[in-house]
């Protein structure tokens, strides 16, 4: 038989055979997927209240408002403890000015000349009247500093970035120390916070990769802050926190689903997941592909699997390969034992 005739009905055959793409089998950690739903929490959610009592003279902000640290939020009548003050000072001048001309008399009793003589006993007395002095004006000092004290709780200030999502006082109501009066949200700080499964808590460590799902940005990873190891008792879980995606548009409240892929065995093999074949009766199977001499092709054959779990476009295989075979991940519909087919890489 000539040789156009062989290369003719080689290339025949190979044009008869069906065309799939392989896939290798990958050696690998075991990871188990968990889909979880969440919360966006903020760290920190205050109900502001004032320290001392009073009448609102002016109200700063109201609901929605976006305040910095620092920034006023309401202010007090301080009439009267401003004019407490001013009085307060004033009595602290007052003792500065008695303390000075104490040390004047003392200093004038220990430094006489021109054969005059203070008796030891005026010069005692001057002494302690510099010791008195001097512990007046502390003292006038401390009422002033708590007179000033209250005159600055008279306004209410913002002790971090937030936004305003409540208030409950308004100008001409009367409050009274620990009255609520604004409600702040740090919108800059967040969480995420998840019920996990009670029986993945054993398996959380280092390797375990949070990835969220973000609207419009697909699954990005977040790293996961802290997990507390307090079951809930009704639904069997455990909360785990974690930092949002950097510049994610989040805000406290909104729902946020997630995956969880925890690593259960550091070795396991896998194949791509276009690879298995399920049938309604449980069984489980891949196209295992080798090659079939000298004419280019591969010969398939069914083998049987079990199924481990899956992560991503990977399914793990825990019985029924080595990890050493080449799988068909396409073209596997109309496969049968013993078919050469046409191949190409994964």
């Amino acid at each position: 038989m000539s040789l156009w005739v062989l290369a003719f009905i080689a290339t025949t055959a190979n044009a008869q055979s069906p065309r799939v793409v392989l896939g290798e089998v990958e050696r690998g950690p075991l990871i188990e997927e968990i889909a979880l739903n969440g919360t966006v929490a903020a760290q920190r959610n205050v109900e502001i209240s004032v320290s001392i009592a009073g009448l609102v003279r002016e109200r700063v902000v109201d609901i929605g408002t976006q305040v910095s640290r620092g920034d006023l939020l309401l202010r007090l009548d301080d009439e009267l403890p401003r004019l407490e003050h001013e009085r307060s000072k004033a009595e602290v001048r007052e003792a500065e000015k008695r303390l000075t001309e104490a040390q004047r008399l003392l200093e004038q009793a220990r430094s006489v000349s021109g054969g005059r003589v203070i008796p030891a006993t005026e010069q005692a007395r001057r002494s302690s009247e510099v010791g008195i002095a001097e512990a007046a004006l502390g003292r006038t000092r401390a009422a002033e500093r708590l007179q000033a004290a209250r005159l600055r709780r008279h306004a209410l200030h913002a002790p971090f970035d937030a936004i305003v999502s409540a208030r409950a006082a308004d100008v001409g109501q009367w409050l009274e120390p620990g009255d609520s009066v604004f409600t702040l949200v740090d919108t800059a700080d967040l969480l995420l916070n998840f019920q996990v499964p009670q029986q993945a808590f054993r398996l959380l460590g280092p390797n375990a990769v949070l990835s969220v799902d973000l609207p419009g940005t697909g699954k990005r990873p977040a790293a996961i802050s802290t997990w507390l190891p307090v079951t809930d008792v009704q639904a069997r879980t455990f909360l785990l926190r974690a930092r949002p995606p950097a510049d994610s548009k989040l805000v406290p409240g909104m729902a946020v689903s997630a995956t969880l892929q925890l690593v259960l065995s550091e070795e396991a093999l896998s194949v791509a997941r276009d690879a298995i074949n399920r049938y309604p009766d449980g069984r489980v199977t891949v196209w295992v592909a080798e090659p079939a001499g000298d004419k280019g092709l591969h010969r398939v054959r069914e083998q049987l699997v079990r199924v481990g779990g899956s992560a991503g476009g990977m399914v793990f295989i825990t019985e029924g390969l080595t990890g050493r075979e080449s799988v068909v991940t396409r073209g596997n519909e109309a496969l049968r034992d013993g078919l050469e087919v046409n191949t190409a890489g994964g």
